[in-house]
């Protein structure tokens, strides 16, 4: 019976001094595959301040020991071009340009901004211009669409095009085209880990946050143009592909992590904070780092540059 005994107590004990080594390869699976930037809302405009910080910005990030492999614009480049004057909205972009190329040595993938659309609400007609709308956006940056796709390691990023034009103004949701492209190409790539890009968030907390009072029946006050109105039937759509770990936001100025359906949503705040004049709601101008895993995970660091 104590031989009995002590062979059952050594194999407790040989189990136990497994467990270490079991967890410890376990974690040992999980390893960083690569790091991204992510800034938004710089807007850009002739004022010191800005132009001082938007520098600052890029120089802390390309001056970083271990660089991110890339980053990517969210959107609202520039102060405004929706009421702006052709020739403003000209010095804007040119302002912007001369930054970036002096202070940025890093590939940079854009993702077009409410503020970065010309003349809609411009009191002349210029509709007839062919920089009008997103057309001076897709000039900017070169691209054909203001939605695409591309991969990065073993990563797939999908940036949209969250801003539809609406009697003037602007409302946040894919058009039917837009949307039907998405499902094709999380189609075609489901067998990857997929991060979403949009200017305005899909999910978020902060979107609520914006608005300094409650409706006058306590009721949240939050505009369609704050928040995807179509977030529910993107949720859906998401559902169907595992793959989907992640979307990235700006627009809000204030930042929040949102875990929903196991999918994180991150608003990351502003490089201009409160449009350079501070903090925004108690967050300071910043951009944030993020972080990719070959299992899936991503992490965020938010810099206060």
């Amino acid at each position: 019976m104590q031989r009995r005994k002590f062979i059952q107590n050594l194999s407790l004990v040989s189990a136990a001094t497994a467990v270490p080594s079991i967890l410890h390869a376990e974690t040992a699976k999980k390893k960083k595959n690569f790091s991204i930037a992510f800034i938004s809302d710089i807007h850009i405009k002739k004022l010191d301040t800005a132009e001082a910080g938007m520098a600052k910005a890029l120089q802390t990030i390309n001056r970083m020991e271990k660089q991110p492999d890339f980053i990517i614009n969210g959107g609202d480049s520039i102060m405004d071009a929706l009421a702006a004057t052709k020739e403003k909205t000209q010095t804007q972009w040119d302002l912007f340009n001369k930054i970036m190329q002096a202070e940025n040595k890093l590939p940079l993938k854009y993702c077009l901004g409410n503020h970065d659309i010309w003349g809609w609400q411009l009191k002349e007609d210029v509709k007839a211009d062919p920089l009008y709308g997103k057309a001076w956006w897709l000039q900017q940056t070169g691209y054909a669409s203001t939605y695409y796709s591309f991969d990065h390691r073993n990563w797939h990023f999908i940036v949209l095009d969250s801003v539809q034009e609406n009697n003037g103004g602007y409302i946040a949701l894919l058009d039917n085209e837009q949307f039907a492209w998405l499902e094709t190409d999380l189609e075609n790539n489901k067998e990857k880990f997929i991060c979403i890009i949009s200017h305005i968030p899909i999910i978020s907390f902060c979107s609520a946050m914006f608005a300094k009072d409650m409706m006058p029946n306590g009721d949240w006050k939050l505009s369609r143009a704050l928040l995807h109105t179509d977030a529910k039937k993107i949720k859906d759509l998401f559902k169907k592909y595992p793959g989907v770990k992640c979307c990235l936001s700006g627009h809000i100025h204030l930042q929040d992590e949102v875990t929903y359906l196991g999918i994180s949503y991150f608003c990351n705040g502003a490089v201009s904070g409160n449009w350079w004049g501070g903090p925004f709601q108690d967050f300071a101008p910043a951009y944030a780092l993020f972080d990719f895993y070959n299992d899936g995970t991503v992490e965020r660091t938010m810099v206060e540059y």
